[in-house]
């Protein structure tokens, strides 16, 4: 006699036979969605990820490596007049945003298909915040820019070689249920602060206190108004349940930010000039315009290792200390970031893990790799992910969307560069408040659980890091179930990851001993 489940295989396969491929793959519809669903959910992810477009170039693409040069090779700088001071050579510096620009989208376009065919997970990937700025504000001013580039692809093969050995699924699934619950409820918190962050709500004025609502405690300025209206919009929209309200909401305080700027001219907000004016992007039409991806396959991967052509340890030694503080804020983030869009999608089993979790993680890893080769720093998975699966992505289809549109911004980045930060932050700022809702689940009377959960949930957005949050909370975890007398309870990688923290936050003084 055949089993039941033997018996029902059949059956089920045949049902998929004549179903369209995307169901026979992605199973949308054991996932309660729909193709019009995913691609909606993937547009979101899109748009709430855009801004690194723009962002990166600002960061990767204007910053001098050891000998002066820009990432496109060329000097930053001009000779002055005798006496003077060398000045910017300003069409340099626009032709390396530009090659960083397209390559970032192209990276992210192709590693966020990848997720989506592989992993089968509604998340993009595309270049880290945090990871970028430690690429171009430690790694390049001590080698070249292929050099550093070639650090970068080590980190990705190294935490490839974590996944495939095993190590990086088993960590995963060594940390508590109730920890991840934290890190998810503090990534919320995180990406709802960015949002206010980016859309100028929340400002670091000149002084004291570190952190005020808008300019002197006052909302002042029209790309301001552009945002309450695109939360408003979006909170209307979800309480009337309409069916693709983020989406909505991001057009929606597009078009009304093109409208404000044709006529108000409010411009950038650079330095301290225009404070009233919108923080990244300014909202206007523009044309098409060709893609420069010379920066891919720009790698060396030995060079840093031996400068001078000849091998230092010392150097050798500082060099792991960067590539480890590297690959450890790229694994826990990833795994802070896969917990909450899991979790605000419903998409985790019993034990609170994703159904490929090792796919996932190994496209992760490859990203890091990615990114080095196409000369934008480490590609890893996006919190930002959760307004699209907020959105109602639940498969890998939203991610090859979000991926295909990346792809399109290589083209079209000028267009992309229309939507403006203040237009796309309501919906991080909303995605926020949905993921919250998991606080319940943390048992707040037992200190064990709510003490580790609390240090999580308040430090990602107080540090602005996910990996300070998710370190705190593990080194919280692991310290108050000693002092207990419950050290056999707690899982034995949870110590390695303990250690391993502990070396993390103390980076700096190590690099000093290294010289």
């Amino acid at each position: 006699m055949k089993s039941p489940k033997a018996a029902r295989r059949p059956e089920s396969l045949g049902a998929l036979a004549g179903a369209p491929w995307t169901e026979r793959y992605f199973r949308i519809s054991k996932h309660g969605s729909s193709v019009g669903q995913e691609v909606r959910g993937g547009l979101v992810t899109f748009f709430a990820m855009a801004y690194i477009i723009a962002l990166n170039p600002l960061i990767i693409g204007t910053t001098t490596d050891i000998n002066g040069n820009l990432i496109s090779g060329a000097p930053k700088f001009l000779e002055g007049p005798a006496g003077a001071a060398p000045v910017i050579d300003a069409a340099a510096v626009g032709a390396s945003i530009g090659m960083v620009a397209a390559a970032t989208a192209f990276i992210a376009g192709i590693m966020t298909i990848l997720m989506g065919m592989v992993g089968r997970f509604p998340m993009g990937l595309a270049t880290g915040l945090g990871l970028n700025a430690l690429v171009a504000y430690t790694l390049a001013p001590k080698m070249t820019w292929p050099q550093a580039m070639g650090l970068v692809v080590w980190e990705g093969i190294l935490i490839a070689i974590l996944v495939l050995t095993g190590f990086r699924t088993a960590v995963f699934k060594a940390v508590p249920k109730t920890l991840r619950t934290a890190i998810s409820v503090g990534i919320g918190l995180f990406i709802a602060f960015v949002g206010l962050i980016n859309a100028g709500v929340v400002r670091k004025p000149a002084g004291s206190p570190p952190v005020e609502l808008g300019i002197g405690g006052s909302l002042t300025g029209w790309p301001i108004l552009v945002f309450i209206v695109g939360l408003g919009l979006l909170i209307v929209l979800h309480v009337l349940k309409v069916k693709g309200a983020m989406l909505i909401s991001i057009v929606s305080a597009t078009v009304l930010a093109i409208i404000v700027e044709a006529v108000a001219h409010v411009g950038a907000h650079v330095g301290t000039e225009n404070p009233t004016g919108w923080a990244l992007n300014v909202p206007s039409l523009a044309n098409f315009s060709l893609p420069d991806l010379g920066l891919l396959f720009r790698v060396d991967l030995f060079g840093a290792f031996y400068p001078d052509g000849q091998f230092s340890f010392p150097t050798f030694l500082g060099l792991m200390v960067l590539v480890f503080s590297l690959l450890l804020a790229d694994f826990f983030d990833t795994m802070g970031t896969v917990v909450a869009v899991g979790s605000e999608g419903k998409l985790l089993d019993a034990d609170g893990m994703p159904e490929r979790v090792t796919e996932i993680l190994l496209v992760d890893s490859l990203g890091a790799v990615a990114g080095g080769i196409g000369s934008v720093s480490s590609t890893t998975c996006y919190v930002e992910s959760t307004a699209g699966v907020g959105e109602g992505a639940r498969t890998g289809l939203a991610s090859v969307v979000t991926g295909l549109a990346f792809l399109a911004a290589v083209f079209l980045s000028p267009i992309i560069n229309m939507v403006p930060s203040e237009a796309a932050s309501p919906v991080l700022v909303f995605v926020g408040f949905l993921m919250i809702a998991q606080v319940v689940d943390v048992n707040w009377n037992d200190p064990e659980v709510g003490i580790p959960a609390f240090l999580t949930i308040i430090l990602m957005p107080f540090s602005y890091s996910i990996t300070v949050g998710i370190g705190v909370g593990f080194l919280a975890h692991v310290f108050i179930k000693v002092i207990r007398g419950h050290a056999k309870r707690v899982h034995s990688l949870m110590y390695v990851v303990a250690l391993l923290f502990i070396i993390y936050f103390l980076q700096g003084p190590l690099l000093a001993l290294v010289g």
